[in-house]
C-alpha cells in the first residue's frame, strides 16, 4: 500500500488529508481529538510499534474541519449536516474504504475514543481490535471529574472565578484563560513543551466549540448527550482501554468500562495526562504494542 499523504476524495464532495507510515500486513487506523484537533500526535505511531516488533501500517487523517482536510462554511446550512455523530462516524468508514483496508485496528483518542466506541458498535465488522485512549463512554462521569481536578489543582477563588465567567459566557476573559492553561498543563499535556508546535493555533473553533464548547474544562456542545453505558457491552471486539495516570479522564470509569466491554484489557499510563502517548510514549506504546501482539497470535484474554 502506498505511504505518505494522499488526498481523499469524499462523496460529498469534500477532500480529507491522509497520511500511511510503515509497511506491514497489520493496519491500524488512527483518530485524533477534539473534535477539531490534528493527527500529528500520531505522527511516530509506526516508528514506535515498528521497533517493539510489529510489522505494521499506521494511517491517520484529519476529519473534516481540520488543520490539513478541507474547512467546510458551517455557517451555510447546507454544511448542518457535518457536525454530528453520526457524520463523522461514517467519515471513518468512508476513509476505510477508500484507504483499501479491512480487518484492521481502530484506535482513537479523546474525541476519537469517542467514534472509535460508536464505529465498534456500528461497524465493527471490519474490525480486528479498537483501542480507546482517553475517552469515557459517557460526559457525564466526565464533567464531574474535570470539576474535581481543578479543585485539586486551583485555589477555591480560581475556581468560582472560572464558574462566574463560565456564566456568563465570558469565554475571552484573560484570567480565566490563564486558569485554563495551569489546567491544561497538569491533566492535558503534562510535558512542556508540548510537541508538535505551531506559530499559529492548529484547532478548527468552528468544530471543536459546537461539540466541546471553550476548553476541555467545561462542556457547553452536543457531546453533553454522549452517553453509551447502556451500549458497550455490545462491542464484541478484542479491546484496549487505556488511560494517562493524571489525565482529565476518570479512571474509575475506565475500570467499569474494562469490565463492561466483554473483551477488553485495561491500562494506565503513569505520570502521563490527556495526551499519554506524547506524555509517556515508552509505557504508552508497549501497552500498545503488547495489545496488538497479544490479538495477533490469538492469546488475548
Amino acid at each position: 500500500m502506498k505511504t505518505g499523504t494522499t488526498i481523499i476524495d469524499l462523496d460529498n464532495g469534500y477532500h480529507l488529508w491522509t497520511n500511511t507510515q510503515g509497511t506491514g500486513t497489520i493496519h491500524l487506523l488512527a483518530l485524533h481529538g477534539g473534535p477539531g484537533g490534528n493527527h500529528e500526535y500520531w505522527e511516530d505511531t509506526a516508528q514506535r510499534l515498528q521497533a517493539q516488533g510489529l510489522d505494521i501500517q499506521v494511517h491517520m487523517y484529519d476529519q473534516l474541519g481540520s488543520w490539513y482536510s478541507d474547512q467546510p462554511d458551517f455557517s451555510d446550512p447546507k454544511n448542518a449536516n457535518i457536525l454530528t455523530y453520526d457524520y463523522y462516524i461514517d467519515e471513518v468508514e468512508e476513509v476505510r474504504q477508500k484507504l483499501g483496508i479491512d480487518n484492521f485496528y481502530l484506535i482513537g483518542q479523546s474525541w476519537g475514543g469517542a467514534l472509535t466506541q460508536l464505529y465498534a458498535l456500528k461497524y465493527g465488522q471490519h474490525l480486528k481490535g479498537a483501542i480507546i485512549s482517553s475517552m469515557t463512554d459517557n460526559i457525564e462521569e466526565y464533567v464531574v471529574s474535570i470539576n474535581q481536578r481543578r479543585e485539586e489543582a486551583l485555589p477555591t477563588e480560581a475556581v468560582a472565578y472560572m464558574q462566574a465567567i463560565e456564566a456568563a459566557g465570558n469565554w475571552d476573559d484573560a484570567q480565566y484563560q490563564s486558569y485554563v492553561q495551569i489546567l491544561n498543563e497538569q491533566y492535558v499535556d503534562r510535558k512542556q513543551p508540548v510537541l508538535p508546535t505551531h506559530l499559529i493555533s492548529t484547532m478548527a473553533t468552528d468544530v471543536y466549540g459546537p461539540f466541546q464548547g471553550d476548553n476541555e474544562f467545561v462542556v457547553t456542545g452536543k457531546l453533553n448527550e454522549f452517553d453509551l453505558r447502556d451500549q458497550i457491552q455490545n462491542i464484541t471486539v478484542p479491546t484496549l482501554v487505556t488511560f494517562g495516570g493524571h489525565e482529565t479522564m476518570p479512571v474509575a470509569t475506565a475500570e467499569r468500562m474494562a469490565k463492561q466491554i466483554p473483551h477488553a484489557r485495561l491500562t494506565i499510563t503513569p505520570d502521563a495526562g490527556h495526551h499519554a502517548m506524547m506524555d509517556n510514549p515508552d509505557v504508552y506504546y508497549a501497552n500498545l504494542a503488547q495489545f496488538i501482539k497479544d490479538v495477533e497470535a490469538g492469546t488475548f484474554e
